[in-house]
């Protein structure tokens, strides 16, 4: 693991899961205390039909305030947002969000390619990016473009990974900063938090 040293100065995380990512996502964000300083960004692959339930399941289970991304509204510090179902959540220049109804990508709206590739053009070399369980191969696009920008990619272990289709996606055609379990993962998260503020 590198030292603290060697780590980039973050502001701002994007986290794409499937598959079993709630319970991947919860390990991750629960254990963080409050206060935590950089926005999280979360796309998780939902059934479309029915209205999200995410945000009031983990404004429960954690510390930061939980919010569904809206149309036109601004990246804060310090706080948790969804994708809402039926939609791609992409971040614009200014950093505030933009939702789409474009077509699906890998099947999925929201895609985690779209949130990541846009907020790697909006962050640069300021974003760290994880991807985590999940069946299909969203998201390893988006993950080459947040390197190619210079931001820091993360992927979960396949082989601890309940669906081991996405991570080893990514890694099928791009070698990211860091290979983590969950554990690993939420370490490094409140590690990068240290060094942001």
């Amino acid at each position: 693991m590198n030292s603290a040293a060697d780590l980039p100065s973050i502001e701002a995380i994007v986290i794409g899961a499937s598959a079993g990512g709630v319970e991947a996502l919860l390990s991750i964000l629960s254990p963080l205390r409050e206060g935590f300083k950089l926005p999280i960004i979360v796309v998780l692959h939902l059934p479309d039909e029915r209205r999200s339930q995410l945000a009031e399941v983990f404004a429960r289970r954690v510390s930061m305030p939980v919010l569904e991304a809206r149309d036109k509204t601004l990246v804060e510090a310090g706080t948790l947002y969804f994708a809402a179902p039926g939609y791609h959540l992409s971040v614009e220049q200014d950093r505030s969000f933009s939702l789409s109804l474009e077509a699906r990508v890998h099947y999925s709206r929201p895609a985690i390619d779209y949130l990541f590739e846009s907020a790697a053009d909006a962050y640069g070399s300021a974003l760290a990016a994880v991807l985590l369980t999940g069946g299909n191969s969203d998201g390893a696009r988006g993950l080459a473009q947040v390197k190619r920008r210079g931001g820091m990619t993360i992927v979960q272990d396949p082989d601890e990974a309940q669906v081991a289709t996405m991570p080893q996606a990514a890694l099928d055609i791009h070698q990211p900063d860091h290979i983590l379990p969950i554990r690993g993962i939420g370490r490094l998260l409140v590690e990068l938090e240290r060094i942001a503020c």
